[in-house]
């Protein structure tokens, strides 16, 4: 039996705030971008939709290579902070603040991106979860394509427990991982110190898990895409936020990079 502390299941819609613009993966941006341009072969004249976009560092560095990408979260503070990125760099990027499940496109975008998992996994349980792939299917024209970033179940399975720490340019970033077995979730903690400042001890309820994100096997992934007529191009592991083609999915992998491709009309 699962005895650990789960967070609030709306966790999502009150964790985030604009200190992630000094996380350690925020520092990958540029190299996450090179690396989808180059996987999906995109040529510069796609319309792209970023789903879960956070501060639009994806959206805004795609729209400074000129193409035309619209934004969508949850979270006010990040979507004005990408609107104000956006607007300083007197980019035409459009950014939507709303909960990406009242939202709807029909065969509107030639790519979809989920990046940082993009709320995959994030809802409250699998049917709502399951929501975020009706809305990629349905925004994409046929032939289009979607990368998706999420975390890796087998991975999970084999190592959760576990502990992290990932040093970035000025944080320095300790992370704690719990599976629970019943929902296929992880339960995640973490505490960023930042360098040159004065670390204080976390207390209790700073270590209690603070977000709880549904992980896929690639098997279920694909379970998820076929009837949604997607099918998985190509598929790729993370290690610590780095991108590479070297790296393949493997249960080594905590997260999953999968390439897909949308085959004919979703309704």
């Amino acid at each position: 039996m699962n005895t650990f502390e789960k967070p609030n299941p709306t966790w999502y819609k009150e964790v985030w705030s604009l200190a992630i613009k000094d996380a350690t993966w925020v520092e990958h941006t540029q190299k996450e971008v090179d690396f989808i341009v180059d996987v999906m072969e995109l040529s510069g004249s796609e319309r792209i939709l970023d789903l879960a976009c956070g501060f639009g560092r994806h959206a805004i560095e795609l729209s400074k290579r000129g193409f035309s990408v619209v934004g969508v979260d949850i979270t006010a503070d990040l979507i004005n902070e990408a609107e104000r990125i956006a607007s300083a760099e007197k980019l035409s990027t459009k950014f939507i603040c709303a909960d990406i499940r009242d939202v709807s496109f029909n065969n509107e975008f030639d790519v979809v991106l989920n990046m940082g998992e993009g709320a995959i996994g994030y809802l409250e349980n699998d049917a709502e979860n399951l929501k975020i792939f009706d809305l990629i299917a349905s925004s994409l024209k046929q032939g289009g394509k979607h990368f998706m970033e999420i975390l890796n179940a087998e991975h999970a399975e084999m190592y959760f427990p576990k502990k992290s720490w990932y040093i970035g340019e000025k944080v320095l970033s300790l992370e704690e991982y719990q599976w629970d077995k019943e929902t296929r979730r992880m339960l995640g903690s973490g505490w960023g110190f930042r360098f040159g400042e004065i670390a204080s001890k976390p207390i209790a309820t700073d270590m209690a898990p603070r977000s709880s994100i549904r992980a896929y096997s690639m098997k279920e992934i694909e379970d998820i895409l076929t009837p949604r007529q997607m099918i998985i191009k190509k598929t790729f592991g993370n290690s610590f936020g780095k991108f590479s083609k070297d790296r393949h999915a493997s249960p080594r992998e905590m997260q999953l990079l999968i390439y897909s491709q949308k085959t004919c009309t979703f309704r």
